[in-house]
């Protein structure tokens, strides 16, 4: 029988959602891939004044419906994964997942199939529907077309929509437990995870100790498919918007030799996308549909606060850009060492580009 050491013991999943449990732990991976370990809740003691930390304010939609298939009779799941432009008569529209009967219990890569889909097949949601307008790169992700106007689909959204949720969660997930602190527009579909170890007294601590405190807006999508195929594919694009004062206060920092702090991958991506012309964050909307990794060289992201992520992953993947190889090895076997956990409950790191 092989023998577990740290550097093959899997880490095990928070299961249960508290956004700031008082045993979190950070994980500081500093810019000479040195390794420490502090207290979540000490979190500011890795910054320095003269740095501005940026959030991602996106509020999670209850992304996840349950439909019938009008022409099989059968049940589905639709996890809505992409905005898209409405229709031209208004008619708003949605990417989305579907998966065959069952629900977040089940592991979402042993989820059945759902029937064959069709363009023009009808998807009955509650008092409501949706037209499959189109089958796009998978069997399993189609265009939606919902039948009514922008108002009634955010009341079918709150009165049959659920958060998206994964297997290793033990309890159901409620509005509240996928809003991170600072939550504003509602564009996510997945909450911004990152964010949830943020508390308001802690933006005060942050101006106490000379540290700027700003945010943006950026639609987080789904982390998972459960198909490899459309696994590879993630994360999709994903559209953002930078206020104009978060652009000034960013310029203002690096002007003078501070730091930018991302809490969290989408504000790298949303950052990074903005200054890919000139090295400057431009204020305004955009969608990221770069993909960031070991061969990318970051513009203004100094250093991410993340949770703790599978090497493979899209998140692994841009956690590659900050630091080598090498480096997140000797982290993954220190958080087995310490027992961190993993997903959107779990434990952080944060990881100062070298």
């Amino acid at each position: 029988m092989r023998r577990e050491t740290p550097a093959t013991r899997p880490l095990a999943p928070a299961r249960l959602p508290v956004q700031r449990p008082v045993d979190a732990r950070l994980l500081v991976v500093d810019a000479r891939g040195n390794l420490s370990h502090l207290r979540r809740a000490q979190w500011l003691d890795a910054l320095r004044a003269g740095d501005i930390v940026v959030a991602n304010d996106a509020a999670t939609l209850p992304a996840s419906l349950r439909a019938i298939h009008d022409r099989s009779g059968r049940s589905v799941e639709l996890r809505l994964a992409r905005h898209v432009p409405p229709a031209h008569d208004g008619a708003p529209r949605f990417d989305a997942v579907v998966f065959g009967e069952g629900d977040w219990r089940t592991r979402t890569e042993d989820r059945p199939a759902p029937p064959p889909l069709s363009p023009g097949d009808r998807l009955a949601i509650g008092d409501g529907d949706a037209l499959i307008e189109a089958l796009l790169e998978h069997p399993r992700m189609a265009r939606l077309r919902f039948a009514r106007d922008t108002a009634a689909v955010w009341s079918l959204l709150a009165h049959h929509g659920r958060p998206i949720q994964y297997a290793h969660l033990a309890v159901e997930l409620e509005p509240w437990d996928v809003s991170t602190p600072v939550a504003a527009v509602p564009v996510a579909f997945e909450a911004p995870s990152a964010g949830f170890l943020l508390e308001w007294r802690g933006v005060q601590a942050m101006r106490t100790r000379g540290i700027a405190f700003a945010t943006l807006t950026h639609a987080a999508g789904i982390s998972s498919t459960g198909d490899a195929m459309l696994d590879a594919q993630l994360p999709f694009a994903e559209p953002y918007r930078i206020p104009s004062s978060t652009a000034r206060a960013v310029a203002r920092v690096r002007r003078a030799g501070g730091r930018v702090i991302a809490i969290g991958t989408t504000v790298v991506r949303a950052l990074e996308h903005a200054a890919a012309v000139d090295g400057i964050v431009h204020a305004g909307d955009g969608v990221a549909d770069q993909r960031i990794g070991a061969a990318t060289r970051l513009r203004v992201v100094d250093a991410l606060v993340t949770g703790t992520h599978e090497p493979g992953s899209s998140h692994h993947e841009l956690l590659r850009a900050f630091t080598d190889d090498d480096t997140l090895a000797r982290a993954a076997v220190s958080m087995a060492e310490y027992g961190y956990r993993t997903h959107e409950y779990g434990d952080s790191m944060l990881v100062e580009q070298r």
